[in-house]
């Protein structure tokens, strides 16, 4: 089941894929948060280019695991695109995803400036990933 994840922030949204088996995430792009939300030509060809079965977004978490500040708006537009697609929509948990695509991205000698457009959707994949992850858990 190919999955497509979404980093909804309030400027850009990260995108992420998983491969058809829905074992591994990958990166795929950035997308102007305006464009994703009105279903714009740029979305839309993502969509089918990738062929999703299903919509993840990310739910932004307090460290203590409460929903953040942004996980109401999030959540609305989630739904909103999700219904627009006709896909089914989960949420992951994406606390710390962004640190740690700095991270990843930092390491492969990126800098702040250059890595600006590439955090969002690394932060999907990693996200997706765990989601993946947690999915094969449960029927193993």
């Amino acid at each position: 089941m190919r999955a497509l994840a979404l980093d909804i922030g309030e400027v850009r949204v990260g995108v992420a894929v998983s491969d058809p088996a829905g074992r591994v995430a990958s990166p795929v792009c950035v997308l102007p948060a305006a464009e994703v939300l009105a279903g714009a030509r740029t979305f839309r060809r993502v969509l089918e280019d990738w062929e999703p079965e299903v919509l993840v977004c990310g739910r932004p978490m307090t460290l203590a695991g409460e929903e953040g500040p942004q996980a109401e708006r999030v959540m609305a537009q989630a739904r909103q695109i999700a219904s627009a697609c006709g896909l089914p929509l989960e949420f992951a948990d994406e606390r710390l995803s962004s640190s740690e695509a700095k991270r990843i991205l930092r390491e492969q000698g990126l800098s702040e400036r250059s890595m600006r457009g590439k955090v969002d959707m690394v932060a999907a994949s990693l996200f997706l990933q765990s989601w993946l992850d947690s999915k094969l858990d449960a029927t193993d």
